[in-house]
């Protein structure tokens, strides 16, 4: 068996998972910024922190795992290539917007939150951003 393909493999269905929260989270915290009701408040922070904890979290270290094992098996010295550089400031930025998002999912369980519907919808813009920059760069490979 092909222990690249095997760990690349597993990489993607990691990324995909981690991906999925990243896009749906910010999209709960728009209609739990528009909602009043607190029974459907103890819904959204229970729905947010389950997606922040137990899908999304996991999900970022396995990406990372086995995004470490790829350039283990790819060797180190591919660390010198702009595209592995430029993928892994990327995903540095990917992960500081997934604590960025812990940090907004605190205050929503603290009932402290402070910003609008709209300041959500647009953050929302961020990881399918950074989605796009980390294909173009992984496929084309920029010397």
């Amino acid at each position: 068996m092909n222990t690249y393909l095997l760990f690349k493999s597993l990489h993607l269905i990691a990324v995909i998972s981690w991906m999925a929260g990243l896009l749906y989270l910010p999209r709960i915290f728009v209609y739990h910024s528009e909602n009043n009701n607190e029974i459907i408040t103890n819904v959204f922070k229970t729905m947010e922190k389950k997606l922040f904890y137990y899908i999304m979290t996991p999900a970022m270290i396995l990406s990372w795992l086995f995004g470490l094992v790829l350039i283990h098996e790819i060797g180190f010295d591919e660390l010198g290539s702009l595209w592995l550089q430029l993928k892994l400031i990327f995903v540095i930025i990917l992960t500081s917007y997934h604590f960025y998002l812990g940090f907004l999912l605190k205050k929503f369980n603290l009932d402290q939150n402070l910003r609008s519907s709209k300041f959500y919808r647009y953050i929302n813009e961020v990881p399918t951003l950074l989605l796009i920059l980390i294909v173009f760069v992984v496929i084309f490979k920029p010397i």
